[in-house]
């Protein structure tokens, strides 16, 4: 295995091919290893073998040369891990509605695995999980056929850590966390990724590993929390959170800036933490600051929503009935990805209320919500000046802010987009806005800074 790896002779098989596995797979491909990915998306194996990316982060100039050097392939056909040498699982880990480990896709994963099994053949699983699935659930199923670990087969867990639109940090610069169920399969799994990342890092066991990811998005999700509170606060006593965060990152030791916004999204920060406090609760104990923070996080988009509130208020406008444009719906800048995105709640809450609300999202031309399309709207002139609202929940870089401001009669900026623009029409309201007594605050505001409120 080892020499394989070596020679660059070793076949891999990436199962899951979404904004994780395909990356992972090209970049496997790039380092002179022949890879299959393995995804159940006809669409997404059908783009691939075409030499077509749809993972923005993925040129297609890169996915074609591989494709014609025939470094890379896909399929829906799971007999062909046969062939590989190392299987990587990097499939999704949801949670149930009771916010509880959904682990479905990594057992049928480890279940097509089983199935195809040789000497000698590592297997690694790289899907965000709570602490003992690599050990407790899936060696055991690879033992069901009767191989031995460490003679036949190795196994062991390497959390992913793709941060989607990241034009600094990619596959190849960021250190990959290797942990095996055994010294043996830490030592194969670390040479494998040793191909293609400038840094591995070897723990004691695949849990270490497991509770590692873990603790790195929990740590995202606590601080955020924290900032998010720390701007509902400067809300309540007129104080710009962001103007307090630039002043305490100054500090060169013992602070680390975290920014608020209108909630959290994606993948990862909104699921994971309830991997480990779910893990905690069996044990008996109470992960508090975890729950803490999802109350937090998750009360965003209604504060956003009090926002719109209180600043058609102040014009005398009631939600029900007026138009508002959401602008940007994906979960973070620059990517086309909608899973968990507070801007989905920040809708939902508006129509309730009875708002006409369209939205418009350079990289996302349309989503489905409950089983209805919805498409983006044109930023235009028209659609801008004729809106009561405007709310930036996706900071998108292509986007000219500025025109925003000049267009726009009301703007609630949840991301401090508009913080560089000159003054313009519109009014701007951010999220440590104090706009507890709007008639009163406007009033002075717009006399004092030239109908602009800033936060």
């Amino acid at each position: 295995m080892l020499n394989r790896l070596n020679e660059r002779r070793a076949v891999v098989g990436v199962i899951g091919l979404g904004y994780v596995g395909l990356p992972l797979a090209v970049e496997f491909a790039r380092g002179g290893l022949k890879v299959i990915g393995f995804d159940l998306d006809q669409a997404r194996v059908d783009s691939i073998n075409d030499g077509r990316s749809y993972i923005p982060d993925v040129p297609t100039e890169m996915v074609a040369a591989l494709v014609e050097r025939g470094k890379l392939s896909a399929a829906t056909d799971f007999s062909h891990l046969a062939e590989t040498d190392a299987v990587i699982i990097c499939v999704p880990t949801p949670l149930r509605k009771t916010k509880e480990p959904d682990i479905s896709y990594i057992l049928a994963a480890a279940e097509q695995v089983k199935a195809h099994l040789h000497s000698t053949q590592l297997v690694v699983l790289e899907s965000t999980t709570y602490p003992g699935t690599t050990d407790e659930v899936v060696l055991p199923m690879l033992k069901e056929t009767g191989l031995e670990l460490d003679k036949d087969f190795y196994l062991a867990f390497s959390p992913e850590r793709v941060d989607p639109g990241n034009r600094q940090f990619q596959t190849h610069n960021i250190p990959k966390v290797v942990g095996g169920v055994s010294t043996r399969s830490t030592e194969i799994a670390a040479a494998l990724y040793q191909t293609i990342v400038n840094e591995v890092h070897r723990v004691s066991g695949a849990r270490v590993a497991e509770t590692a990811k873990l603790l790195e998005n929990t740590y995202r999700s606590v601080n955020i929390g924290l900032v998010n509170e720390m701007a509902q606060l400067c809300y309540h006593l007129g104080i710009d959170s962001w103007e307090v965060i630039e002043a305490a990152a100054t500090k060169p030791f013992g602070f680390m800036a975290f920014y608020p916004g209108p909630g959290i999204g994606g993948h990862c920060i909104p699921l994971d933490p309830h991997y480990l406090s779910w893990k905690a609760r069996l044990h008996g104990f109470e992960a508090r600051f975890i729950g803490l923070a999802e109350d937090v996080n998750s009360h965003m988009p209604n504060h956003v929503v009090q926002l719109v509130q209180d600043g058609l208020n102040a014009h005398t406008k009631p939600v029900k009935g007026s138009s508002i444009l959401v602008v940007g719906v994906a979960y973070k800048r620059d990517i086309n990805d909608v899973r968990e995105s507070p801007a989905l709640d920040i809708i939902r809450l508006l129509e309730d209320l009875g708002a006409d609300v369209a939205y418009h999202d350079p990289f996302v031309p349309s989503f489905q919500e409950d089983g209805v399309r919805i498409d983006s709207v044109a930023l235009t002139d028209e659609v801008l000046e004729e809106s009561d609202a405007v709310v930036i929940v996706t900071d998108h870089t292509t986007i000219d802010y500025q025109r925003l401001v000049n267009r726009a009669g009301l703007i609630v900026d949840t991301r401090n987009a508009t913080a560089r623009c000159t003054p313009g029409r519109a009014r701007i309201v951010s999220l440590s806005a104090d706009t507890a007594h709007p008639a009163h605050l406007v009033s002075e505001a717009i006399s004092a800074r030239g109908d602009k409120v800033t936060a």
